[in-house]
C-alpha cells in the first residue's frame, strides 16, 4: 500500500509527457510556417535572388536533413532525453540568429540551425513517444504531436497576421516615407520570428523533467530503470506485461544469433522490408508537396488573384483547416487504423492536386509571351518600359487589370519583378543593384502578360488547397509519424528512422529548393500536376502494401515482420 500511494499518477506524468512532446511538435511546426508570411516583407529589407529565397525556405528543410542523419545515431548514444534538450537550445539559439541577421548568409545560418532542431525534433519525439507509450494509446499520442505541429503552423499564421497588419498600418501612415516603410516591413519580419522564441524556451524546460525512454534503458542492461519508468507512465501490470515482452524478444533474438552465427545480420527480412517500407512512405510524405505548399501558401494565393490581405486570410484559413482535420484524425487513428486513413488521404491529394493544376492551367496558358518585346527595351543594363507599350493581343479594360511578370538575372541568380496596369505607376523598371558586377550584362529569360484573376479565382484555389490540407491532415500527416516509429524493429530503430527522415527532409528541401524556379519557369499548373502523379505512388504504397499495424506492440509488430503471427506465436 505505501508502494503504491508514494508512486506518481501514471496518468498526469502521461499526460505530462504528451505535454511536452506536442511542445516539440509545435516548434516543428512552426519552423516550417514561420517563413510563409515573412517572405512578404523580407526580401523588401534584405536583398534576395529568387534562388536565395528558395534558399532561406529549403534551409530548414535542409538543417533537418543533416540533423536526421545523425539524431538517431546520438539518441542512441545520449538518449532519447538529452536529444531533447539538446533540440530545445538549438531552436531558440536559432531565433537569436535569425532576428539579428541583415544579410543572406546570416539569414541562411540561423534558418539552417532552425532546420536542426527540427530534424532532431522530427527523429527523437516520435521515437520517444513510441517507446513509452502503451499500443492503446502510441496512436493517439503519435498523433497528438502531428496535431501540435499543425498548431504550430497555425500559431506561426496568426503571428504573420499580427504582424502583417500592423505593418499595413504603420505603412499607411508613413505617407510615401521610404525610410518608414523599410522600417515597418524590417520590424514585422524580424517580430514573427522573436515571437516564437517564448515555446521554444517552455519545450526546453519541460524535456528536462521527463524520464528517459524504458527502452532505451533496457538496451543498455538498465533493467530497474526501465522498470521504474514503466511504472511511472502505465499501471503496474501493463509495467510489468511490456517488461516481459522486452525480455522475451531479447531472449528470441540471442537465441537465433546463436542459431545463425555470432552476429544476427541486419539483412533479415524483419529488418529490411519494415526499413525500405518506411523509406518509401516518408519520401512519398514529401512528394506530396506539403512542406512548400505550406511555406508558398501566401504567395501561391498572390498568384491566383488575392490582395496581400486576403492571401495572408486564405492562408490562416487553410491552417486552421489542417488543424481541425488533425483533431478528427486523432479520434480515427485507433479506431480505424492507420492503413484505411493512409488510403483516402492519398486519394483525396491527388484529386485536390489535379483541381488546382487545371484551374492554374486555365490562367496560364492564356498569358501572352512577350520576352522579346522587354528584352528589345533594354537599354544598357536596364529597363524602363511602360506597360502601355506592351502589345500580346491582350486588350485589358478599366475594370480587369494585368500584369507584366518578368523573370531576369544579371548573371547572379534569377529574379521576378510583376508590374500591375492599375498601379500608380505602371512602368517596368529594372536596374542593377550595388553589389552587381559592372560586367554582368541583363538577361530576360521569361516575360508573360496576361489579365490578373479575379479574386473568385482565388477562392477556387484556397478551396482546392484546402481540400489539400484537410486529405493531408486526415491520412499522411499523422499516420507517417507512426509509420515511422512503428514499423522500425528495436534494434534499428533510431538509426532507421534517422536515414528514413534524411531521405524525407532530403525529398522535401530540393522540392522547396526549386519550386520557386520551376514556377517561374513552368507555370503553377505543372508543379501541381507533377505533385499529383508522385501522390499516386504513395496511394498504391499506401493500399496494397502498408500493413495495419493498430492495437499491436512494437514486439509484435517486430514479429509480423520476421514471418510471425501478431500475437508473437513462432511460425509452425
Amino acid at each position: 500500500m505505501t508502494q503504491s500511494a508514494s508512486r506518481p499518477n501514471p496518468v498526469l506524468y502521461g499526460r505530462f509527457l504528451i505535454f511536452v512532446a506536442g511542445l516539440g511538435g509545435l516548434l516543428y511546426g512552426i519552423d516550417v510556417g514561420i517563413i510563409t508570411d515573412a517572405l512578404l516583407y523580407l526580401d523588401k529589407t534584405i536583398s534576395l535572388t529568387v534562388a536565395q529565397t528558395s534558399l532561406i525556405v529549403a534551409a530548414v528543410l535542409g538543417g533537418g536533413t543533416a540533423a536526421s542523419l545523425v539524431a538517431g545515431l546520438f539518441a542512441d548514444w545520449l538518449g532519447r532525453k538529452k536529444m531533447m534538450i539538446v533540440s530545445g537550445v538549438l531552436f531558440i539559439v536559432s531565433v537569436l540568429m535569425i532576428i539579428t541577421s541583415h544579410g543572406f548568409v546570416g539569414l541562411l545560418a540561423g534558418r539552417l540551425l532552425q532546420g536542426i532542431s527540427g530534424g532532431v525534433i522530427a527523429v527523437v519525439v516520435p521515437l520517444y513517444l513510441a517507446e513509452c507509450l502503451a499500443p492503446e494509446n502510441r496512436g493517439k499520442g503519435s498523433a497528438i504531436f502531428q496535431f501540435m505541429l499543425t498548431v504550430g503552423i497555425v500559431v506561426a499564421s496568426l503571428t504573420g497576421f499580427y504582424f502583417i497588419h500592423h505593418a499595413d498600418a504603420a505603412i499607411q501612415a508613413a505617407a510615401g516615407d521610404a525610410n518608414l516603410i523599410r522600417a515597418a516591413q524590417d520590424h514585422a519580419w524580424r517580430g514573427m520570428f522573436l515571437s516564437v522564441i517564448y515555446p521554444g524556451v517552455l519545450f526546453f524546460i519541460g524535456t528536462i523533467f521527463l524520464s528517459e525512454s524504458p527502452r532505451w534503458l533496457f538496451r543498455r542492461g538498465r533493467m530497474e530503470e526501465s522498470l521504474a519508468v514503466l511504472r511511472r507512465s502505465s499501471s503496474e501490470d501493463e509495467a510489468q506485461l511490456q517488461m516481459r515482452e522486452m525480455v522475451e524478444l531479447a531472449a528470441e533474438d540471442k537465441q537465433k544469433a546463436k542459431v545463425r552465427g555470432s552476429s544476427e545480420s541486419l539483412l533479415q527480412r524483419k529488418y529490411v522490408v519494415p526499413f525500405v517500407l518506411a523509406c518509401v512512405i516518408l519520401a512519398c510524405n514529401q512528394t506530396t508537396g506539403i512542406n512548400s505548399v505550406l511555406a508558398y501558401l501566401a504567395v501561391i494565393l498572390r498568384q491566383a488573384g488575392m490582395s496581400v490581405a486576403q492571401a495572408t486570410q486564405g492562408d490562416l484559413a487553410v491552417k486552421i483547416l489542417n488543424c481541425l482535420m488533425t483533431v478528427v484524425a486523432v479520434m480515427l487513428v485507433d479506431r480505424r487504423g492507420r492503413k484505411f486513413l493512409l488510403t483516402i488521404g492519398t486519394g483525396g491529394i491527388v484529386v485536390s492536386l489535379l483541381l488546382a493544376s487545371i484551374v492554374f492551367y486555365g490562367l496560364e496558358s492564356k498569358r501572352v509571351d512577350v520576352k522579346d518585346q522587354v528584352q528589345a527595351s533594354v537599354s544598357g543594363r536596364e529597363v524602363n518600359l511602360p506597360i502601355a507599350s506592351i502589345h500580346g493581343g491582350l486588350l485589358p479594360d478599366s475594370t480587369h487589370p494585368a500584369v507584366l511578370a518578368v523573370l531576369y538575372s544579371y548573371g547572379d541568380g534569377d529574379k521576378v519583378v510583376s508590374v500591375l496596369t492599375d498601379d500608380k505607376d505602371p512602368v517596368l523598371k529594372i536596374q542593377p543593384e550595388a553589389a552587381t558586377p559592372p560586367s554582368a550584362s541583363l538577361t530576360i529569360k521569361r516575360a508573360t502578360y496576361g489579365s490578373v484573376p479575379p479574386q473568385t479565382t482565388g477562392w477556387l484555389v484556397t478551396a482546392c488547397l484546402a481540400l489539400f490540407i484537410a486529405c493531408y491532415a486526415a491520412g499522411p500527416g499523422v499516420v507517417v509519424w507512426l509509420a515511422l516509429s512503428e514499423l522500425m524493429p528495436t534494434r534499428i530503430r533510431s538509426a532507421g528512422m534517422g536515414i528514413a527522415l534524411v531521405l524525407n527532409q532530403g525529398v522535401s528541401s530540393t522540392l522547396a529548393a526549386v519550386f520557386l524556379p520551376i514556377v517561374g519557369h513552368y507555370g503553377y499548373y505543372a508543379m501541381f500536376a507533377f505533385l499529383a502523379a508522385c501522390t499516386v505512388i504513395y496511394f498504391v504504397t499506401a493500399s496494397f502494401f502498408l500493413p495495419e499495424t493498430k492495437g499491436k506492440s512494437l514486439e509484435e509488430i517486430e514479429r509480423l515482420f520476421d514471418g510471425g503471427s501478431v500475437e508473437g506465436k513462432a511460425p509452425v
